[in-house]
């Protein structure tokens, strides 16, 4: 009888084993394919365009045009919001070509592939005003060139809502504003009726009920959707609402897209189609990175074994409501580091808000990792070589495989020689918090839910920051929802790569990494 279960044993182990290397390569196909479909579509919008980058200035700049333009088109100036760049504008810049216009986009100082700072940043609000105005300034002389002196048009999300504001209202030549999720401070009630000429302002549904009543104020509408005053007075305005989306996804609707075109067809008196060409580039952008997430668990098996064999850990997982629990590990760390931080003088790095999270992250961490310690939370055992393997492979990946098509798509991610330092900078605060994240998470005794508890403690430790300091702190709160979407994402690869590994450094590495080069990247410069 135990000779039988024996040989049982012994041909299930194969079975499975081919089962699991059917599943890998299974999913590697299907992850491929997703990958080929998005990329294929995503170029296919833009094949029958002129693309054409240039320098004005430190500003980096992309025109989109129709190939097949008789004429010189009707020029819009597309500018990006706040920690945003060029490839953010994307969907509407290739839109707007595809229906007959010349879009220009282009990288503010501190932004993106523009290695000038934005000086003033938050402690001199007016002078960061001038450094933006001034750009935009630029870019009109760049607009007047390629319109051949006619007017064009200018479109702004967010933060260069203002900004295309402000330049539409000191120039007459300017025949039409779009402004995406709207605040316009300079346009009060007694402005002109035509300042700026023909203002259309749109907004994401699931943005803040302020932002709509800030866009009713301004086109002076009292009814929303509905149009009024003279297009060729320059008068006409409307506020309308994209819905089913917030802050970002109002960029990639297609209620903004379309609604965007016919304005601007009525503002220059163009025939526009009766349904204008709006790019679907949102659901191809998920099924390029939904390729790319699940490409990661068939290459996971890749990796080398960082961990020696050990014996299993006979001890139970540790119960959260003890104090010898892993609840006052999430939890003490947490509610200290917004309080320890809350006076702290910050501003000595050269990238906005980044000292604050690097503080944040290296003070969150390095508490967890003391908790851990008390609780005498054993590591397994390390092959050095086989960590610098696994290490250099995971972080390659995280870094590559996302950034290669965000850089592409969505954010800039390139940096320029001014941010390189400010990489290294981050990693020390981001590598002690995934180090702590991932020894805690990952443990033999961890508590079920642990990984789960751990990523919430941490952003509700964010947002209790910026509770207590939002006059300097309120930016971040964009940047929370992009937060949580990497700890999914990454989430999983660490999931992976530690079934593989056996050993939480791996992952740590690579996702602090990760997030220390969003951050130094993405968040603007300053002077």
């Amino acid at each position: 009888m135990q000779q039988q279960s024996t040989r049982a044993s012994s041909t299930a182990a194969p079975r499975t084993g081919g089962a699991l290397r059917a599943w890998r390569w299974l999913v590697a196909a299907a992850a491929l394919a997703a990958i080929a479909a998005g990329v294929l579509q995503l170029e296919r919008d833009r094949s029958d365009l002129v693309v054409d980058t240039r320098q004005v200035g430190s500003q980096p700049v992309t025109v989109y045009r129709p190939a097949t333009a008789r004429e010189p088109a009707p020029v819009v100036l597309v500018a990006h919001g706040f920690a945003g760049s060029q490839q953010l504008m994307q969907p509407i810049a290739i839109t707007l070509a595809r229906n007959g216009y010349a879009a220009i986009t282009f990288d503010f100082p501190g932004h993106g592939r523009n290695a000038d700072p934005m000086r003033g940043g938050l402690k001199d609000e007016q002078q960061s005003l001038q450094t933006l105005i001034a750009s935009m300034e630029e870019m009109r002389t760049l607009a007047l060139e390629l319109s051949g002196g006619r007017p064009y048009a200018v479109l702004g999300h967010s933060m260069a809502s203002d900004i295309v504001v402000r330049h539409a209202q000191a120039h007459p030549e300017v025949a039409a504003t779009v402004a995406v999720s709207l605040f316009a401070p300079s346009i009060t009630k007694d402005s002109p009726a035509d300042s700026p000429r023909n203002l259309l302002v749109i907004d994401g549904a699931w943005e803040p009920e302020f932002m709509y009543t800030e866009a009713l104020r301004v086109t002076a509408s009292a009814t929303p959707g509905a149009t009024h005053g003279d297009f060729a007075a320059g008068t006409a305005r409307r506020a309308t609402l994209a819905p089913g989306v917030e802050h970002i996804g109002v960029l990639y609707s297609r209620h903004t897209l379309a609604e965007s075109v016919a304005w601007l067809d009525q503002a220059f008196g163009r025939a526009g189609a009766s349904a204008p060409h709006a790019v679907t580039s949102g659901p191809w952008l998920g099924l390029l990175f939904a390729g790319v997430v699940a490409l990661a668990w068939p290459l996971s098996f890749l990796l080398p074994k960082v961990s020696p064999a050990s014996p299993v850990d006979p001890a139970p997982r540790r119960p959260w409501w003890r104090w010898r629990g892993q609840a006052p590990v999430v939890v003490v760390p947490a509610l200290l580091t917004p309080l320890l931080l809350w006076k702290l003088p910050g501003e000595f790095l050269p990238i906005l808000l980044g000292d604050y999270l690097l503080l944040h992250f290296a003070l969150y961490g390095l508490l967890t990792l003391a908790g851990l310690r008390l609780l005498r939370e054993p590591l397994p055992r390390v092959a050095w070589p086989a960590l610098a393997v696994a290490a250099l492979a995971a972080s390659a990946y995280a870094l590559l495989a996302m950034g290669l098509p965000l850089d592409r798509y969505i954010f800039n991610m390139q940096p320029v020689e001014p941010r390189l330092p400010l990489i290294a900078a981050m990693c020390a605060g981001t590598l002690p918090w995934f180090l702590a994240d991932e020894w805690m998470s990952r443990a033999p005794r961890a508590a079920p839910g642990t990984y789960l508890a751990s990523k919430c403690g941490f952003l509700i430790s964010l947002v209790l920051a910026i509770a207590l300091n939002p006059a300097r702190l309120f930016f971040l709160a964009i940047i929370v929802p992009a937060i949580l979407l990497l700890f999914l994402v990454y989430g999983l690869f660490s999931r992976w790569t530690f079934a593989r590994s056996a050993h939480p450094a791996v992952a740590a590495i690579a996702n602090a990494l990760a997030f220390a080069w969003f951050v130094a990247v993405v968040f603007p410069l300053v002077g």
